[in-house]
């Protein structure tokens, strides 16, 4: 699957689409790749302030439980209820229905410091090398 150019990207695999001065938030193709059938989502609460880089949620596969962790800074003002009923629709639309959160961004910046779709493939497909 591609990486949307719509999207910024993080080096632990989440993106966020822009829409505003909101984003989009949930876990790329490559995370969900590799944490194979995910079964289980604790989504972020409503009016959560997040700090970047920091833990968002936790998803658990039949392989682990693994945090998902804010792309940028700022306020949860929407959760995606049909991931927690279908935590599967993390593996089937990543970057679709799979969505897990809306966050009203505190910072242009930190969303700018992202990876682009280019940049994200080209470290993905170095760490695919390494392995």
């Amino acid at each position: 699957m591609e990486n949307p150019s719509d999207r910024k990207y993080t080096n632990e695999h989440e993106w966020c689409k822009p829409e505003g001065n909101h984003v989009v938030v949930g876990i790329t193709d490559y995370a969900q790749h590799s944490l194979t059938d995910i079964v289980f989502i604790e989504l972020p609460k409503i009016g959560q302030k997040l700090e970047k880089g920091k833990p968002m949620c936790s998803v658990e596969s039949v392989k682990s439980v693994s945090d998902v962790f804010a792309p940028v800074s700022g306020e949860v003002v929407e959760v995606n209820p049909e991931v927690e009923k279908s935590p599967e629709l993390l593996n089937r639309d990543p970057f679709g229905k799979g969505w897990i959160a809306k966050l009203k961004i505190d910072s242009i910046e930190e969303l700018e410091s992202l990876m682009d779709s280019k940049q994200y493939t080209a470290f993905t497909e170095g760490k695919e090398k390494k392995e």
